[in-house]
């Protein structure tokens, strides 16, 4: 087979290179209120939260209901079984949605498209596989290229035009479904190690409550102190530093960003070098069993979500988004405050009433300090930190087994979108 060469990379000669624009048009959404909600019904609002960072659709998570009636008013709006949508704004630090497309389920349920997530329409069914597109928007070049329009700012809007203009590789119709079977195929393995590890999430939830009961409910009767009174130390933000004082390793100190502090726990080595005074390293330094709080959340339920220092043998900064969280060691252990933080019960009844609710939700310290925490005996607590360790442990062989499954898996999708599969 002949190849061809653009500025896109080297092709067989029978693909072409489109902009996404002439193989779909795209329908935003509307801007419902936070008033609009009820408690429940029929009609739920899609929003950017439904469409997960692996593709999938879930319409359950953190549902958001509409009054009935709305399913009329707003027609043109309502979403049907295999319509594609696709996130129009993300966290410009790590964005995990943007540009990610995925297929509308309704399971029999009226379901309104929100704003910032766009309908695609494809214009031509024949010329475009979607499995095929959904593949290729998944690729790091995509992001990429969504991330030019994020214009230094805390996160990324996409018009449009923005979202359209991005160019992908189209092959025959026919190669494109060879490629996304090959792919689903690989794309298998990953997500069953994914399941795994989602699985001890939920083992170490539902640890969680039979040991300590419903955080709501609190059947138990555990005391309910407030986090102010909880505290060591005072509360305190992050630093911040102009560019000019990052440094590149083994020079300056690791800090850790609103990024880094997303998966629960820091991963050192891999993160942004400052230089710092022995001042500024006293006042910003973390210690093990420190607790990282993110000031703010492109979406509401991503507010106050905590990350928990671990032990390290290196020093350890952070910057402003975040806020330090030292606690009293003789009254709450950090693995039992960093799971109740976590456990979204608790998030909803005692840490959301403390968050801003705007474009971009968000927590102070003096909101900090007023969310309520129950604490139990600290025999019962670290009873939990022991378990907690040993399932962490096994999560951990998942995670690296996963991380390694999903780079060759990437390895894959950039052969596949060369021609060389």
């Amino acid at each position: 087979m002949k190849l061809y060469t653009s500025n896109k990379g080297v092709f067989p000669d029978d693909w072409k290179i489109v902009k996404l624009g002439s193989l779909c048009d795209l329908q935003n959404g509307y801007a419902f209120k936070s008033t609009d909600y009820v408690d429940s019904s029929n009609t739920l609002s899609c929003r950017m939260s439904n469409i997960r960072p692996d593709g999938e659709f879930d319409l359950d998570y953190h549902p958001k209901f509409l009054p009935d009636p709305y399913a009329d008013k707003y027609q043109q709006f309502l979403l049907k079984d295999n319509d594609v949508i696709i996130a129009m704004t993300d966290m410009a630090t790590e964005p995990k949605i943007l540009g990610v497309p995925t297929v509308v389920s309704t399971k029999g349920r009226n379901v309104l498209l929100n704003q910032r997530v766009g309908k695609l329409v494809i214009k031509d069914k024949d010329s475009i596989f979607f499995p095929y597109l959904k593949r290729v928007l998944g690729t790091n070049r995509a992001k990429q290229h969504y991330l030019r329009f994020a214009g230094g700012g805390v996160q990324i809007n996409l018009s449009k035009e923005d979202l359209l203009s991005l160019e992908i590789p189209l092959p025959p119709i026919e190669e494109q479904r060879r490629i996304a079977a090959i792919l689903d195929k690989a794309d298998g393995v990953r997500r069953k190690r994914k399941e795994a590890i989602r699985l001890t999430e939920e083992l170490l939830r539902s640890t969680f409550l039979e040991m300590f009961g419903d955080p709501v409910t609190n059947p138990k009767g555990w005391r309910k102190i407030s986090l102010g009174e909880l505290l060591a130390e005072p509360l305190q933000n992050g630093a911040y530093f102009p560019k000019e004082r990052y440094v590149e390793a083994p020079d300056g100190v690791e800090m850790v960003h609103m990024s880094d502090a997303f998966y629960n726990f820091v991963e050192r080595g891999q993160l942004k070098r400052v230089q710092v005074t022995s001042e500024e390293f006293e006042k910003y330094k973390l210690i093990p069993n420190d607790v990282l709080i993110a000031r703010r959340s492109l979406n509401y339920e991503g507010s106050a979500k905590p990350c928990l220092i671990s032990e390290a043998d290196q020093p350890l900064i952070f910057e402003s988004s975040l806020i330090r969280v030292r606690l009293n060691a003789e009254v709450i252990d950090s693995f039992f405050f960093f799971s109740y933080m976590l456990e979204p019960r608790a998030r909803s009844a005692y840490v959301f009433p403390n968050v801003t609710k705007s474009t971009i939700s968000g927590i102070n310290q003096a909101g900090l300090r007023r969310i309520s925490v129950l604490v139990p005996p600290m025999s019962n607590q670290k009873k939990y930190r022991d378990i907690y360790k040993k399932i962490l442990g096994t999560q951990s062989n998942y995670q690296k087994d996963y991380e390694n499954i999903d780079n060759l898996f990437n390895s894959l999708l950039q052969r596949a979108f060369r021609g060389e599969l």
